[in-house]
């Protein structure tokens, strides 16, 4: 991963993303408002629950959440579940500083990333990206291109702290540092700087990944 964040085009790939510095008409990535959409999915008083903006912001990453589960999520029963499980998920720290057993399995957001996987129609990817949305500092948007590019560690989340924490937290460092070099908002979290980053650098060419 840190060979794909120190190319030359990384921070030329944040700004075309998140359409900083563009030459006027160019048209920024629909993910660019994943975060920033209605005021994000971590404020505090929507940080516990689902709400219809979570639902479309997902949709600009290119997935969509089945309308029954939708539905079960703003009105039904997966949404009171999750909502119990949210409570028990910091929203206010980086992965970086966050213990491991926040991410471990059996921990309140591994329930919640299964409770939502268990749904008829919710894949990893859609499920870890719900996740994203309302946790973004905490737990990363992991999708097919990522996955391809850095590989399937039995834990994503797991692999992705160790990284970040390893020399001294050289990594997240490093994150912080592309944020700035694009002229990024600080509302765009380190993980989501370098799923971006890596995404686009992977996308760029012609990979054969399952």
């Amino acid at each position: 991963m840190r060979v794909l964040l120190g190319t030359e085009r990384v921070v030329g790939d944040l700004r075309r993303y998140f359409g900083i510095g563009m030459p006027a008409g160019t048209v920024p990535f629909t993910g660019s408002r994943f975060e920033h959409l209605a005021g994000g999915g971590d404020r505090p008083e929507v940080a516990d629950r689902f709400t219809a903006e979570d639902l479309v912001a997902v949709q600009t990453l290119s997935v969509t959440v089945p309308a029954s589960v939708a539905l079960d999520l703003l009105e039904g029963r997966l949404g009171a579940r999750l909502s119990g499980l949210l409570q028990a998920i910091p929203w206010d720290i980086d992965m970086v500083v966050a213990e491991a057993d926040i991410l471990a399995e059996g921990s309140p957001a591994d329930q919640a990333w299964h409770l939502l996987r268990a749904q008829h129609g919710v894949n990893w990817v859609i499920a870890g990206k719900l996740l994203a949305r309302k946790r973004p500092r905490l737990l990363p948007v992991y999708d097919r291109v990522v996955r391809c590019a850095v590989g399937r560690p039995p834990s994503f989340w797991l692999a992705l702290h160790t990284a970040l924490r390893e020399d001294d937290a050289a990594l997240h460092g490093r994150l912080l540092e592309l944020r700035q070099a694009a002229g990024l908002p600080e509302t765009v979290s380190a993980l989501r700087v370098c799923d971006v980053a890596v995404w686009m650098n992977h996308r760029a060419v012609d990979h054969a990944c399952p």
